[in-house]
C-alpha cells in the first residue's frame, strides 16, 4: 500500500484497526491503523509501534504526534481501515510511505 511518508522509521508488527480511541486495547508494538486521530488518541501513540492513517498530511494531528513520539507514520491511504485487518503482520516504512502486508491473520486469505 502506498501513501504519504510522514515520519521515518521501519517497523514490522501486528495491525490493530481502531475506529475510536477507546474501542479496544492497543498492545505495545502494534501498528495503529485509523481513519484519522485527534488529541484524545494521543495516549495510544505511546504503545504504537507505528501509525497508518487513511487521511491527513504532514500537519494532521496524528502526523504531528507520530513525529513527536518518533513513530514511523504513513498517511493518505484511502480505505486503509478496510484494507487492513486486525492481526495482519505489516511493515510500515515511514520514509518511503509504504505499508507492506507480510502475513494475514490465521484463517483468512
Amino acid at each position: 500500500l502506498i501513501g504519504t511518508p510522514i515520519s521515518s522509521g521501519l517497523v514490522t508488527g501486528p495491525v490493530v484497526v481502531l475506529r475510536t480511541a477507546t474501542e479496544k486495547n492497543l498492545p505495545v508494538g502494534s501498528i495503529l491503523v485509523a481513519h484519522a486521530t485527534d488529541p484524545g488518541w494521543t495516549p495510544l501513540f505511546v504503545s504504537a509501534g507505528a501509525v497508518v492513517l487513511a487521511v491527513g498530511g504532514m500537519l494532521q494531528h496524528g502526523a504531528c504526534v507520530a513525529r513527536e513520539y518518533g513513530k514511523a507514520c504513513v498517511a493518505g491511504i484511502d480505505g486503509v481501515t478496510e484494507l487492513l485487518k486486525d492481526g495482519q503482520i505489516v511493515t510500515v516504512d515511514g520514509s518511503a510511505g509504504t505499508v507492506r502486508i507480510e502475513q494475514s491473520p490465521a484463517g483468512t486469505t
